[in-house]
């Protein structure tokens, strides 16, 4: 199964007028429902506007909630090691209730440039909000892309642009063909354990609730762990 997975990046409406081939299945994040109507699955978050959502679905669409989202991010570690954006828990659910062989990602860069930061003008920037769980956007970028592998998917960064994803860049051909990345086993063995060394599994997803539980040098040093897994190590920005 092939997934093409939306973000409301500016240049997601590159896809307006894409085939369907080679996509099995579109996932659309929050508004980018909006770019094409032949969406699959459209994911967001509890407080995701009501009067943002489609007037009306059909048969074979469906509405992911956190009642759906929560249960898949835990399976892969939480929120708190994962990373609490959309993009990234998206990815996670996709991975754990399609398991995907390949996953195109379209304005998924979580960069937010002054002026038109999204494809529908400027909205509000989740991933630069202060948030213990995503000091390194490019950290956790490199631990969805291990997991991935894992499982035997390929990501692959669609975009054009600047970006904080880790992916390699590629087209809609380059799908068909794509192989999962590279990894260093034993550098995630040890970032798999200082998981379960630090336990700081929210069963909720509500990480915000328990943030004295935190350590957010703990944190930077696993965010560092995954990083290193990969061959060459992504720049751990802020």
């Amino acid at each position: 199964m092939i997934l093409l997975m939306l973000g409301s990046g500016p240049d997601v409406i590159r896809c307006r007028d894409w085939p369907r081939a080679p996509f099995d299945r579109v996932i659309a994040i929050n508004n980018a429902w909006r770019v094409r109507p032949d969406w699959d699955d459209l994911i967001h978050p509890w407080d995701f506007p009501p009067d943002r959502m489609p007037p009306a679905t059909t048969p074979r669409q469906t509405i992911v909630t956190e009642a759906d989202f929560v249960p898949a991010q835990n399976a892969h570690g939480g929120f708190v090691y994962a990373g609490a954006t959309m993009a990234f828990t998206a990815s996670y659910w996709a991975l754990h209730h399609h398991r995907p062989r390949a996953i195109g990602y379209l304005g998924c860069d979580m960069h937010y440039p002054k002026g038109q930061s999204h494809f529908y003008g400027q909205g509000r920037a989740d991933p630069l909000r202060p948030d213990i769980t995503l000091q390194s956007l490019e950290a956790k970028s490199a631990r969805l892309q291990i997991h991935a592998a894992r499982q035997g998917c390929a990501l692959v960064n669609l975009s054009t642009g600047p970006t904080r994803l880790t992916f390699p860049r590629g087209t809609c051909a380059d799908l068909a063909t794509a192989t999962p990345q590279a990894f260093d086993p034993a550098a995630v063995t040890r970032a798999e354990h200082r998981e379960s060394v630090l336990g700081y599994h929210v069963p909720s997803g509500r990480y915000w609730q328990e943030l004295d539980r935190f350590n957010p040098a703990e944190i930077a040093a696993l965010d560092a762990l995954w990083a290193q897994a990969l061959p060459t190590p992504p720049p751990l920005a802020p």
